[in-house]
């Protein structure tokens, strides 16, 4: 009798420790999801600083310039599209519209209009560009680096055998548009 309650407990120590381990990875996975969504957020928040600061920048720079109303119009619409995009995807779909606008109205300023790039609030607008950009590469490189560190996560052993069991997959990670990989070509004559 003495030999199966030993045998009862000695199952029940090694049940009670899947299960503490089960929580325990449940909790991890969990928190790492929680942490990667949330680096998704924070491109999400530059990305709609811009959408939300560019526009009035770029009102204020179009009555010095008072010309260009298709570029505006594009930057317009790239906004809209943006602040009514539901996905990831789609939020860097309309990111990417929004970078092409305003690379084609920086290059506008440049090559038609040199005497404007000294205006004061030309000068603030480009400085402003540039700290967006600036802010949002940072931000992807934070979300880049933390879904990174949840799929490493779910695929090392024995956290993979139990992220199966919990039901926990991989995430998705930033995918540039595939315009990125061609060098622009810049010309100031």
């Amino acid at each position: 009798m003495k030999r199966n309650s030993g045998l009862i407990v000695g199952i029940g120590v090694i049940l009670l420790a899947i299960g503490a381990y089960l929580i325990t990875t449940y909790n991890s996975l969990a928190s790492a999801e929680n942490n990667v969504d949330a680096k998704w957020s924070q491109v999400e928040n530059v990305m709609q600083r811009r959408a939300d600061l560019i526009p009035n920048l770029v009102n204020s720079v179009q009555g010095s310039m008072n010309h260009e109303e298709k570029i505006v119009k594009e930057i317009t619409d790239a906004r809209k599209a943006y602040n009514s995009a539901k996905s990831p995807a789609e939020k860097n779909a309309a990111n990417n519209q929004i970078e092409q606008s305003l690379g084609t109205m920086v290059n506008v300023i440049q090559e038609d209009y040199p005497t404007l790039a000294s205006n004061e609030n030309v000068k603030t607008l480009m400085v402003q560009l540039e700290g967006t950009e600036n802010r949002i590469s940072v931000e992807r490189k934070n979300y880049i680096e933390e879904v990174n560190d949840y799929n490493q996560s779910l695929v090392r052993f024995p956290k993979n055998m139990a992220a199966k069991v919990l039901a926990f997959d991989k995430k998705a990670n930033f995918k540039a548009d595939e315009k990125a990989k061609e060098v622009p070509d810049v010309s100031f004559e």
